[in-house]
């Protein structure tokens, strides 16, 4: 044998040996397609398994995860229609979100997505609550008003509050609808109720110091550091019917000036640009609300809006990172993603 050939043969022996070295048994891959049926399939518990076929459980362990690793099992998710987890995961992704919530919607209709939507953002806020919460609640947010009529009563656990963060006082007409929002859900929840009885907007920013000043809305105002769930609409720039009722809005012309600063929306009555950066005028002064910077603070900041309309003002508040979670319809999350 020459030296060529010797050094062939050598190989293919080297080979050899490194394949039986790096390939399981065939016994090992019999015993581990068998736990894998049997955890799998027959759906036996790990100790169940390991009392069957006289193994330890750490072992039964180790062959279930060698199943995957030899490609013996292959776990695959199948998404019911509805459900957006992908999508949901995109944002998160793409936004720097703690959470997001996409809801199926028949049409990229506001007012048709808005019962859908304040039922997400229920199912979701059912499972959050922990003992000595402190939920805050917008005002004047028809999304919040679908929230909490789909809210289930929750059982009691200590310490939770419901606080108003944006001043709830404006038309007699529809300032029901404010109170109705803190009420009800500290109902539900089981906890005590903090309203803030002032209007969302003043006359000028001297009222809105008086006001300010009072032991009555200091009890709400400070509670604002302490949020630990704060549960937002995002608006447009162009007030929501129920919110031009409300008389929580400024005039017309002080809105075009909004406009001119490049305003796309706001929340808690506090605007911001396209890029999410605060728009000052001076207006934010008249203000009864919890600002940005506290909201942007909060352990679950939850952001409930869709529709078209609404569109800029949510992309605005995930880009100034002013929400951690988002509650929206697929329409609109598909936008967000491509942007």
């Amino acid at each position: 044998m020459n030296i060529s050939t010797c050094h062939e043969y050598l190989f293919i022996l080297f080979c050899v040996f490194i394949r039986k070295i790096s390939m399981p048994h065939i016994d090992e891959l019999r015993l581990i397609a068998r736990v894998a049926r049997m955890y799998y399939e027959w759906d036996m518990r790990q100790s169940e398994i390991a009392n069957q076929l006289d193994l330890s459980q750490a072992t039964v362990s180790r062959l279930l995860n060698r199943s995957k690793e030899e490609g013996i099992i292959r776990i695959s998710v199948n998404l019911p229609d509805g459900v957006y987890t992908e999508l949901e995961e995109t944002l998160v992704k793409k936004y720097g979100l703690r959470d997001a919530i996409v809801v199926d919607s028949l049409d990229d209709d506001e007012k048709l997505i808005q019962r859908d939507l304040g039922t997400a953002a229920a199912f979701y806020l059912e499972s959050a609550i922990r003992p000595n919460e402190i939920i805050g609640i917008s005002s004047w947010s028809a999304t919040l008003l679908a929230l909490v009529d789909a809210l289930h009563p929750l059982p009691k656990k200590p310490g939770v509050k419901v606080v108003q963060i944006l001043g709830g006082v404006g038309n007699p007409a529809v300032a029901a609808h404010a109170s109705r929002l803190t009420s009800r859900m500290a109902q539900l929840v089981n906890g005590d109720a903090v309203y803030l009885p002032v209007a969302g907007i003043l006359a000028t920013e001297a009222a809105r110091d008086v006001l300010m000043a009072d032991e009555v809305t200091q009890q709400a105002v400070r509670l604002f550091d302490q949020v630990t769930t704060a549960l937002v609409g995002i608006g447009a720039l162009d007030p929501s019917p129920l919110l031009a009722q409300s008389g929580n809005i400024f005039s017309p012309q002080e809105l075009n000036h909004l406009r001119e600063k490049n305003a796309v929306g706001d929340i808690l009555v506090r605007f911001f640009n396209i890029h999410g950066e605060p728009v000052e005028t001076g207006l934010e002064r008249r203000v009864i609300s919890m600002n940005l910077d506290q909201l942007s603070k909060v352990n679950r900041a939850v952001g409930v809006a869709g529709g078209l309309r609404k569109y800029a003002g949510i992309l605005g508040a995930l880009r100034g990172h002013w929400i951690n979670i988002l509650v929206t319809d697929h329409f609109t999350a598909e936008r967000l993603a491509k942007e």
